[in-house]
């Protein structure tokens, strides 16, 4: 993912109001990763593709901030770089709306409760309720998943005008993820389309083989999609076959009471 995200800044084209060094500066951010979490100078600039001397500069700027950890010849990011996200979330009021609300839903269903947002091709984790861990990956707030094979991920791009949905998936790698995973453009878009007319989406076992997740859309004052609840479990614990028909109804009734919650806040 950090990956991807370098090299789609990289391909942006500088004009007037771009300010570079603090793109490059992003870039080293993202360069660290789950799979990368400490790199030497040399694997931060090639992942950067800027001189040593380049990343060196941003990796000791963020090192004097207090940023990245420095030990030995690793940089690492410290727990000072969650302040960004957390600026963000504290932003927007609807995260601590949603929140005992999807407490109380996870008790319910007996199983993961998750919100998240679309980022371009992705979907970003904004809060999360875990009660079993059914991913092999570790998902928390800020985690990445790619939309087009996610139940939420689905639901939010059923938001998008025709064009602007056809150009995310004609960019978008639709890679098999399992031997589940729809990778047709036309297939996904049609299903994207079925969330939409349908208000939620189901993705069985296409993110990954043996989970389950189920999504409804979190709306704002003006009906705008502004993000996406979900239910997910394992397959071999609840099919999706029950999954839709014993926690469908629960989850769109919390989308539903965090929409109203946040259609209620103050202009």
């Amino acid at each position: 993912m950090a990956n991807a995200a370098v090299l789609r800044d990289s391909a942006l084209v500088p004009g007037d109001s771009y300010v570079q060094s603090f793109a490059r500066g992003l870039q080293v951010i993202r360069a660290f990763s789950a799979s990368a979490p400490r790199q030497s100078l040399s694997e931060v600039a090639a992942r950067c593709s800027m001189s040593r001397a380049g990343a060196r500069r941003i990796l000791l700027t963020l090192h004097t901030l207090g940023y990245v950890h420095f030990e030995g010849k690793l940089f690492s990011l410290s727990p000072r770089i969650l302040e960004l996200g957390f600026a963000y979330l504290s932003s927007l009021p609807i995260w601590n709306l949603a929140e005992p609300v999807m407490q109380a839903l996870a008790s319910e269903v007996g199983e993961s409760c998750s919100a998240a947002v679309l980022d371009g091709a992705d979907i970003v984790y904004v809060l999360r309720m875990p009660t079993h861990k059914i991913m092999g990956i570790s998902l928390g707030v800020g985690s990445r998943l790619p939309a087009y094979c996610t139940s939420m991920g689905r639901m939010l791009l059923s938001s998008l005008p025709g064009d602007r949905l056809t150009a995310a998936l004609t960019a978008a790698a639709l890679p098999a993820r399992t031997k589940f995973t729809v990778t047709d453009p036309a297939e996904v878009a049609l299903r994207i389309a079925q969330a939409g007319r349908q208000g939620w989406a189901l993705v069985n076992q296409e993110l990954e083989e043996g989970m389950v997740s189920i999504a409804a859309p979190i709306t704002n004052r003006a009906g705008e999609m502004v993000a996406a609840l979900n239910i997910s479990g394992q397959a071999n614990r609840t099919s999706a076959r029950v999954m839709q028909d014993t926690m469908l109804a629960p989850l769109r009734k919390a989308a539903q009471a965090v929409s109203h919650l946040l259609a209620a806040q103050p202009a």
